[in-house]
């Protein structure tokens, strides 16, 4: 047995299983919209049965971003000697009971899971590339077997119909893509620390080590928070909707979780700037 036969058996079997047996729960119930309804509802328990994971990759995330200006003194103090700089990194992680690889694994985990619901998704959304045939042949359970076609309606939107082609199908298609690069950049904003702040009290040396904080913050800035939200829209733009419901789903799910770990984040600085915007327009009501 080679690995894709394990992948097939363990991960992707069970999830299009899972995907398929709620479709067809509520095609039997005549729920409109059974497959967009089931690709949410999939989500959801795939999300949480992950959480514990990703709460773990969170918590561990915070407090490396917290140990970062300690990290900073340390990187300037033993600038000459790497392995003095080495030693005392890690202490400083013992010392707060932080477990860099702690972080890394629950990561690693979730691929295999992530590849497995875009590949039962796309193989049973109309348009996506896939076949039914291949979703049938994965079921752990044949009963379950879905007809040759399935209604891609989900309360008027055809979800095998790809945002690029608007032009046939109206210009609303391109809410789509809009939606997912914004939820996906509040996501990235908030896995950012927040600003760190300058005082007039500080001294010289504190505003230079603050400026140097926000200098490689900046770096990550650039790379991630803004490339990453362009390039998910971008395949939600070339990609048939119902992968956009569940991509959005997960990424609504994300920040909520990660809202209840480590707050809003890099994501503050905007927050305190609407919430007076949004007291004015209340007291003007």
């Amino acid at each position: 047995m080679n690995i894709g036969d394990i992948f097939n058996l363990f991960i992707l079997g069970p999830i299009v299983t899972l995907l398929v047996a709620i479709y067809q729960g509520l095609t039997f119930l005549h729920i409109p919209g059974a497959l967009g309804f089931s690709i949410l509802f999939m989500t959801v328990i795939i999300r949480i049965l992950v959480w514990p994971f990703m709460t773990s990759q969170l918590k561990v995330t915070k407090k490396m971003a917290d140990l970062k200006p300690h990290l900073d003194l340390l990187k300037q103090k033993h600038k000459d000697n790497k392995q003095d700089f080495a030693k005392a990194q890690m202490d400083l992680y013992k010392e707060h009971g932080v477990n860099p690889a702690g972080g890394c694994l629950p990561a690693l985990l979730q691929i295999p899971i992530f590849i497995a619901l875009y590949q039962a998704i796309s193989n049973i959304v109309p348009g996506a590339g896939g076949h039914i045939d291949k979703i049938n042949h994965l079921l752990l359970f044949p009963q379950l077997k879905l007809p040759a076609a399935i209604d891609p309606d989900f309360f008027g939107l055809n979800l095998g119909i790809k945002p690029s082609e608007f032009g046939a199908h109206g210009m609303l298609l391109l809410l789509i893509p809009i939606v997912t690069a914004v939820l996906t950049f509040v996501q990235s904003k908030m896995a950012l620390p927040k600003a760190v702040k300058t005082y007039p009290s500080d001294s010289p040396k504190e505003k230079k080590e603050k400026e140097g904080i926000e200098d490689s913050m900046g770096q990550i800035q650039s790379q991630m928070v803004y490339m990453m939200p362009l390039m998910i829209g971008y395949f939600a733009f070339s990609f048939p909707a119902g992968l956009a419901i569940y991509w959005n789903c997960y990424t609504i799910l994300g920040i909520i979780q990660q809202y209840r770990i480590s707050g809003w984040g890099g994501m503050s600085d905007w927050i305190a700037r609407l919430q007076p915007e949004t007291k004015a327009i209340a007291k003007r009501k």
